[in-house]
């Protein structure tokens, strides 16, 4: 396997990686930053299927993307297929696929029946995917993990169930709920569920640099990577992975360059969601730029001091601009 263009129902990507739904990450001045980085699908944060279908503001300010984001995955969460095919529907007009969530493993997800929750109940699953299936004409993937408890592994039979069902690719972070982000991920899981579907299968978990990425397709075979607090800080991650497939030498961002990023972050952030947000928010971004380099703990530090925008800046252009030690 190799970076290659991956079809996933009626979607052809540009290239076979992606970036993962995160909840408080992946808004649209982040998915901005990834797709110019080289990134072929970005994904929606995590939209619950109840709160569109009631058509909250909160919830339709999650769809909101730019043209620079196409294709978008819109990705929905909940446990009643009802609501689910209501909210698939409702979610066709605004993106280019349909995800549904069955990996989050934080608990008030997990209590309401919804994320990870669901693969302890595969004819519920079979359910779900059946509704939304007939609710979109649009690609249907799944992502999942590997199963709830270390003695609960059943991911393949839930991949099974997905394509059975309608699912047009299965994405799989081998890790079980229980295990949350913690320890390593197996990705003998995903060479597992690779050889028992025909349909495309992506992986996930553990990929921080493009070695990694490789390490991943070459063990496993599978037909995308999709990358997650790999990209923290870190952008130029997918195009380091499509510089190493095309045989160029791989270039670290240099500190001007992590300036720029950053402060077209910041402003993309605040164009879209006010200064006092944008202050809050961007503060662990910007932290995120500065891993690896000297002064990063004095700059972290500095950086949550600040109060306005303004000095954001200005502590941001002081410190990329300095010269190395």
């Amino acid at each position: 396997m190799s970076i290659t263009t991956l079809k996933i129902g009626a979607l052809t990507l540009k290239n076979n990686l992606m970036l993962a739904p995160m909840a408080g990450i992946t808004n649209s001045p982040y998915r901005q930053i990834v797709m110019e980085a080289g990134a072929a699908l970005t994904y929606s944060e995590m939209i619950s299927g109840n709160g569109l279908i009631r058509d909250g503001v909160r919830t339709l300010e999650l769809l909101k993307r730019t043209p620079v984001e196409t294709p978008f995955a819109v990705q929905l969460f909940g446990d009643d297929p009802e609501v689910l095919a209501e909210a698939a529907r409702i979610a066709s007009r605004y993106g280019e696929l349909i995800d549904l969530n069955m990996g989050c493993p934080v608990n008030k997800v997990v209590r309401s029946g919804a994320g990870s929750a669901l693969m302890k109940e595969p004819q519920k699953v079979a359910k779900i995917i059946c509704a939304m299936r007939q609710a979109t004409t649009l690609p249907l993937t799944v992502k999942i993990r590997s199963g709830w408890t270390v003695a609960d592994i059943n991911f393949q039979l839930i991949g099974r169930i997905c394509q059975d069902e309608g699912a047009d690719a299965v994405t799989l972070h081998p890790r079980t709920r229980c295990q949350g982000f913690g320890g390593h991920s197996d990705w003998q899981h995903i060479r597992e569920l690779k050889q028992h579907l025909t349909i495309p299968v992506i992986g996930s978990g553990d990929i921080i640099t493009a070695d990694d990425a490789f390490a991943l397709l070459e063990q496993t075979g599978c037909d995308g990577i999709m990358i997650g607090r790999g990209s923290y800080g870190n952008p130029w991650l997918f195009n380091a992975i499509v510089q190493r497939a095309a045989g160029e030498k791989i270039t670290s961002p240099s500190r001007q360059q992590r300036l720029e990023t950053a402060l077209r972050h910041l402003d993309l952030y605040a164009g879209y969601y006010g200064e006092r947000k944008t202050l809050l928010d961007m503060r662990k971004h910007l932290c995120w730029y500065s891993r690896g380099l000297n002064g990063a703990s004095e700059f972290r530090a500095a950086i949550n001091r600040c109060t306005t925008l303004a000095e954001v800046r200005k502590q941001s252009i002081s410190f990329f601009t300095q010269e190395s030690n």
